[in-house]
């Protein structure tokens, strides 16, 4: 039966073995890819958001940060769900990527909030660069992307190839493709 060749027993001494990050330009292009596909998400959010605007005026709840705040939570919601039940968004699935704790396994619901709340970390000092240095619109695009870019260049001084926030939340990337004989 081929359904017996994809049971739980199988998956077992996969999980045991030691994760292999991903590549740092796996890891770039998947999340390329999950910008494309957050664009859907994001433009659903906020349509709802527009839809409900009328109301949230009425009860004063419309403010300069509410939809920003909106947005935030749907993207949390989104990566936390799809962390929480397999490991994997549907960029990483595409790219043979999830995250995992140490024992192999999702992460739940707590541990993969905090990571996604961890993954924030690079934002404000970029953003407290930017201010200080009075920069507006493209140049201050330019220094969130190169503290991003920061961000994601540390995972080469973890030995084991993680982004801070993955040590930091106890969880890792691992590169879901069969080794190569």
């Amino acid at each position: 039966m081929p359904a017996a060749t994809t049971s739980t027993p199988d998956a077992k001494p996969a999980a045991r073995r030691p994760a292999q990050a991903p590549s740092l330009r796996r890891r770039a292009a998947c999340m390329l890819y999950e910008g494309v596909l957050l664009f859907g998400v994001l433009s659903a959010s906020t349509a709802l958001y527009l839809l409900a605007r009328p109301a949230l005026q009425r009860l004063g709840m419309d403010g300069k940060l509410a939809m920003q705040l909106w947005s935030f939570l749907v993207l949390g919601f989104y990566f936390v769900w799809f962390w929480q039940r397999n490991g994997q968004t549907l960029a990483m699935q595409t790219w043979r990527m999830r995250v995992e704790t140490a024992a192999g396994v999702p992460p739940r619901w707590p541990q993969a909030t905090a990571r996604y709340l961890l993954a924030w970390l690079w934002l404000p000092p970029s953003a407290a660069v930017g201010h200080a240095l009075g920069l507006v619109k493209g140049p201050f695009v330019g220094v969130l992307a190169a503290g991003l870019l920061i961000w994601i260049l540390l995972a080469w001084l973890d030995p084991r190839r993680q982004f801070l926030h993955d040590r930091l939340a106890g969880t890792r990337l691992a590169d879901l493709r069969p080794p190569k004989p």
